[in-house]
Parts: structure tokens; sequence; C-alpha cells
């Protein structure tokens, strides 16, 4: 099935790890906007501020709107915050909020044992959820001939899919589809029918 959508979270993942004494805890979770992301943001640091670092990433890029920010929160510049959102842009994720408290034991990691950390950590807490597509879809009413029903059909299932079925003296298709892809559906219908379907 073609998709024009993004890849998100379906809930929150979250992971614990103990590194050399520090404790890493991650939250991965969908949010629906750029606000929601700093609100969940907020609330993770909140309920953690005894954390010595609460290290933040998120990226949205759906609704014609693209946000990303990543914040170390006092580790080494480009050792925590980076590494979390590239986990994101990795994973190839949108409308979702990672956020990475580290609890400090007392032994330095270091410039990359530090990226390690906050990177394999979140991977864990994202990869402990399932990943879904989301894309926005559009009801469509078409009518054909008899004849065209199985090339309906194989086409409806490349671009959506069929909510319903009925029969007259026409096939009466109740569908849904992807709305970034509806026109070049429509066009494609109308072409392989040779314009005997009804759409509206």
């Amino acid at each position: 099935m073609l998709l024009s959508g993004y890849k998100t979270l379906k809930a929150k993942g979250y992971a614990q790890k103990d590194i050399k004494n520090s404790t890493f805890i991650a939250y991965a979770i969908p949010v629906k906007d750029e606000e929601e992301a700093k609100n969940v943001i907020t609330d993770v640091k909140r309920n953690h501020s005894d954390a010595n670092h609460n290290v933040s990433a998120y990226l949205i890029n759906s609704n014609n709107v693209l946000a990303m920010k990543y914040d170390d929160d006092g580790e080494p510049a480009g050792s925590s915050g980076k590494p979390v959102f590239k986990v994101l842009e990795m994973k190839e994720l949108s409308n979702v909020a990672v956020v990475v408290n580290r609890y400090f034991g007392g032994i330095k990691l270091g410039f990359g044992g530090l990226t390690r950390a906050y990177r394999e950590t979140a991977i864990e807490a994202i990869e402990n959820v399932e990943i879904i597509e989301v894309c926005k879809r559009i009801r469509l009413h078409i009518k054909s001939n008899y004849s065209d029903i199985d090339v309906v059909s194989r086409l409806v299932a490349d671009y959506g899919s069929i909510l319903e079925t009925s029969y007259s003296d026409v096939a009466d298709f109740v569908v849904e589809v992807d709305s970034e892809l509806k026109d070049i559906f429509i066009e494609k219908i109308i072409n392989v029918t040779s314009n005997r379907v009804t759409i509206k």
C-alpha cells in the first residue's frame, strides 16, 4: 500500500540502563505538535527534578510543519541531546519527544561513553513500543461497471482500503485513500477504467 504519512510511536516507551554506576532512564513519547512536545519534556523533567541531567530531543514533521530541537542539559556539548535526536532521524520517526534522565554514579564516562549511553537508552525506549504509520485519509464513493470490479479493487488496495461494497445495476464502493495521493488515485482509476467510473 502506498502511504505519504509519517512513522511515529503507538504509545509511550520506557527504558532504564545502569552504566558504570550511573542510571539512565529514557521516555519516548508520541506527540501531536511542538507545543505538546515541549509540555511532555517539561513534565518528565519535573518528575525527575532530582536527576543530574535531563537530556531531551524532539522531531515534529506533519501537517506541513517541521520542528526539531535537542538539549544537552549541562552535559558536554554534542554528547547527549544530539545523539538522542539522531536516533529519531535513524528510526525515521516524527512527532516524538524523547527525554533521557541521568543519575550520576560517580564514574565519568567520557564523551564517547556518554554518547553511547544516551543513544542506547533512547533506542531501547523506542524499541519497547510499536512503531506505526500515520496518514490522513479521505473517504470516496465509487460506482463502477461489473466488468471493472477487479481492476478497481486492485487499485484501491494500492492506495487505501475498501470499507463497503454493494451491488445493484452497478458495483458501489465506499473506500478510504491517503488524502495526499487522492488526485493520483482518481487519475489512475479514470485511466484504467476508460472513465467508466463515477467518483464523489
